[in-house]
């Protein structure tokens, strides 16, 4: 009688045991997968645009344009009462290779243009150099159809930049150099280019690289606020650099398959659990 009631015992001790390390193991499997769910409050941008006063954002940051600096690469064409005369001018862009842009991540881009020197000047065919570092687009216009009208008749004058380029670096979806045809770009728009954010890019703290006067800044900018409309990183430069940090769901769970992996590894917890309680 008494062996029997020791047997019981023992028996119900296993299962305590097996029940334990079941427990144990099913909680570790849970931790995992609930480490490598991303919360909605996370990914929607834009969150409290709902609440903004409407008139906050008819108030946000304006556009201005970018200024012309060395290294720049403009495309200027001049077109004249005789199209010939003008063809000079425009035959004299030089062939620039550049690497990468909006539609081959990867692949070489020539691009057709004027390139401003060190001193900040473009040299123009019978026109001469013409300074136009620190200058806008329309400025530099103005300035090259004023200079223009000397040796040409009523000269028409098209003048944007052939090198617009920003970079979009870390957690998106097609990282790259980006050549764009125009100059107003916001971060929106070269997010956009690359794909958007990946599930694991941080959308509260993107990084603004720019370079100003030989100097670097630094600007943030939370995705998940209106207030980013009314950042003076909003609207990008030439040469601007957006990189995307990694969230710390990148470093605990990368993909699903290291959710199966931990799932394995609970399961043979378990067993492992159950053995010992047998040998016991």
């Amino acid at each position: 009688m008494v062996n029997f009631i020791l047997d019981g015992i023992y028996t119900m001790n296993k299962k305590i045991n097996v029940y334990k390390g079941l427990k144990i193991s099913s909680l570790i499997f849970v931790i995992a997968l609930s480490s490598s769910c991303v919360s909605n409050k996370k990914i929607a941008y834009f969150q409290d645009i709902q609440t903004v006063n409407q008139a906050k954002l008819e108030n946000s940051i304006a556009f201005t344009e970018p200024i012309i600096q060395p290294d720049d690469i403009l495309s200027i064409n001049i077109f004249t009462l005789n199209p010939q005369s003008g063809a000079i001018v425009n035959q004299a862009a030089a062939n620039t290779v550049l690497g990468g842009g909006a539609n081959t991540a990867l692949a070489s881009q020539q691009v057709n243009g004027f390139l401003v020197d060190r001193n900040g000047e473009v040299e123009l065919s019978l026109i001469g150099k013409v300074k136009v570092s620190g200058l806008t687009t329309y400025h530099a216009r103005e300035l090259i159809r004023e200079k223009a009208a000397v040796v040409y008749k009523e000269p028409n004058v098209q003048l944007r930049f052939a090198n617009f380029k920003v970079s979009v670096l870390g957690e998106v979806n097609a990282p790259s150099a980006y050549t764009l045809p125009n100059e107003k770009v916001s971060v929106l728009d070269a997010l956009s280019l690359a794909g958007d954010l990946t599930i694991y890019g941080k959308r509260e703290n993107v990084l603004v690289i720019r370079e100003t006067n030989g100097k670097k800044e630094f600007g943030r900018l939370d995705l998940n606020s209106s207030d980013i409309f009314n950042s003076p990183y909003y609207y990008l430069k030439q040469n601007d650099v957006v990189y995307v940090e990694p969230n710390k769901r990148k470093v605990s769970a990368s993909n699903s398959a290291q959710i199966q992996t931990i799932g394995v590894i609970a399961s043979v917890i378990s067993v492992i659990v159950l053995a010992i309680s047998n040998f016991k």
